[in-house]
């Protein structure tokens, strides 16, 4: 039985895992439970989950959380709660459903404890993919990517090691919310608008990401780390129907595609229980009723977010930390309605025209360049208001 930690099980990726868990009684069992400050949800997870440590990263809430009857359940400290579960020797795969460049922290506790790590963070890898390559190789941990575009990746790559092989990745995309409307309304669209994906229920900051087409950029980069392709390799298309999650063509004019329906659950599977495959629970694509697929170059120009991160993606390490951490400023700008949608990009380029990229050699050099580029971020989005 396979022991999993699920970090930000409170979100729509961890409350899907438990889903996959809850399939499998006799293949997995929940180790530990961490939320940002969703103590509600929490303590139902624990409840019915009964895990051995439990946290919430937001002190305050971590301490309403300890003053709860919750059995046998450890509740650790927020400071580094975290972090403990994911070296803990108590847990064998780390499943990380946080958002954002502070999920780097436990991910790289995990490695440095050689764990299986089921990733569903991009941001982390984005910001410090150097660092991060460099501690699997030295720790010998396992990244499985969640995310349906990489998971198809991974999967289409199968136990291929010489990367010569592969002529391109390519990664799709549904479009987001916007694609298909005219780039004229883009200056007045609403949140609400914005959030509303045709395909797939995620996260506001990552449902943001697609509309911008970010999401596709930042997958770029991530895949370079991931499979050790150089990004000129790297290729998006617009596919509106969602049913292939991505592709590899080798140098043999071959195509491997992965199919399936747009469920989260189905990469968390694979990720939970790789190297088998289960017979899943969930339903399956039906073929006849897709009639057709379709795939359609991005169009850049009306969405400059992608462009941009190829760009960074060429340039020396410490510009997709900026690129990163400023798209996240201006993201939550734009939640918190402070930030028109067409300004997340200008935020972005603004914050990059400041930087002068350099390869990064530590961790502080990342916590230090992403500091900056908040800062920094901050500054201009105040005086776009």
């Amino acid at each position: 039985m396979k022991r999993v930690a699920i970090l930000g099980s409170t979100g729509s990726i961890g409350r899907s895992a438990l889903s996959v868990i809850e399939s499998f009684p006799k293949d997995f069992s929940v180790a530990a439970l961490s939320a940002a400050s969703n103590i509600e949800i929490l303590e139902a997870q624990i409840r019915k989950f009964r895990p051995k440590f439990a946290v919430c990263a937001d002190a305050t809430s971590n301490l309403k959380l300890k003053k709860r009857a919750l059995g046998n359940t450890k509740i650790l400290s927020a400071e580094d709660g975290i972090e403990q579960i994911a070296s803990s020797p108590e847990v064998d795969l780390v499943l990380i459903a946080i958002s954002g460049f502070y999920a780097l922290y436990p991910m790289l506790a995990a490695i440095k404890a050689g764990k299986q790590i089921a990733l569903a963070n991009k941001e982390a890898l984005v910001s410090a993919g150097a660092l991060i390559e460099k501690e699997l190789k030295a720790h010998k941990a396992l990244i499985l990517p969640i995310d349906s575009e990489q998971c198809a990746i991974f999967q289409c790559l199968g136990n291929i090691s010489d990367k010569n092989l592969v002529k391109t990745i390519y990664l799709t995309a549904s479009g987001g919310a916007l694609y298909f409307e005219k780039s004229k309304d883009f200056r007045s669209v609403t949140k609400e608008r914005v959030l509303d994906h045709p395909r797939w229920s995620m996260g506001q900051k990552i449902t943001v990401d697609s509309a911008t087409l970010m999401n596709k950029g930042l997958e770029v980069i991530e895949a370079r780390w991931l499979f050790g392709i150089d990004v000129d390799r790297i290729k998006v298309l617009i596919h509106p129907q969602a049913a292939v999650h991505s592709m590899v063509e080798f140098i043999d004019g071959s195509i491997l595609a992965q199919l399936s329906i747009t469920d989260m659950r189905l990469p968390i599977q694979f990720a939970l229980t790789f190297p088998r495959r289960l017979k899943t629970p969930f339903s399956s694509l039906d073929l006849v009723g897709l009639k057709n697929l379709s795939f359609l170059k991005p169009d850049m120009k009306r969405f400059p977010s992608l462009s941009l991160a190829y760009a960074v993606a060429k340039m020396k390490s410490s510009a997709a930390t900026v690129l990163n951490a400023a798209n996240e400023e201006a993201v939550c700008a734009f939640l918190k309605e402070e930030l028109k949608f067409v300004d997340i990009v200008k935020v972005i380029e603004a914050s990059l025209k400041k930087h002068k990229a350099f390869d990064l050699d530590s961790l502080e050099d990342v916590l230090e360049t992403d500091s900056w580029a908040r800062g920094i971020a901050r500054e201009i989005i105040k005086r776009k208001n």
